[in-house]
């Protein structure tokens, strides 16, 4: 199963302790178009990251086709992005996928607090909606815990 999440962070603590083992993941995919650039910053996150567990930077576009080409659509895979628009361009390009988790989007001008873990500005709000239309499924969830509420 592909699990899509979207958390400004990406790799982090709770990613590491909370996520991969609820998911049961052994490939985390980082679509992140500045970060699939940047070897240093892709070295120390990767780090962070448990044996048996294989982590993936690519450029937003690729990510679909690399899980096509890999065939990894039929394991689990935790897929992060940073942003709204970045988990939308990734489906536009080929990445298909039913519910969408909202982790950590942190509060910034011109954004709208949404509860405690997400704020939504107006470009979010409207790429989340986007998807909602195409039958994508929300869930504000900071961590897996945390009740499901899916929009």
């Amino acid at each position: 199963m592909v699990w899509v999440r979207i958390d400004n962070r990406l790799v982090h603590g709770q990613i590491i302790e909370a996520w991969l083992p609820y998911t049961d993941a052994r490939t985390l995919v980082v679509g992140n178009d500045e970060l699939a650039k940047d070897e240093l910053r892709q070295q120390i996150m990767s780090i962070a990251i448990p044996l048996g567990v294989e982590i993936v930077f690519l450029e937003v576009a690729q990510v679909g086709a690399y899980l096509e080409d890999k065939k990894l659509r039929d394991k689990n895979v935790l897929v992060l992005f940073a942003d709204c628009r970045d988990a939308t361009r990734s489906r536009k390009a080929g990445l298909g996928y039913s519910c969408l988790n909202l982790g950590n989007l942190h509060y910034g001008p011109g954004k709208r607090q949404l509860c405690q873990h997400i704020a939504l500005s107006k470009d979010d709000e409207l790429c989340l909606e986007g998807l909602q239309a195409e039958g994508v499924s929300i869930d504000y969830r900071c961590i897996p815990s945390d009740p499901a509420e899916l929009a």
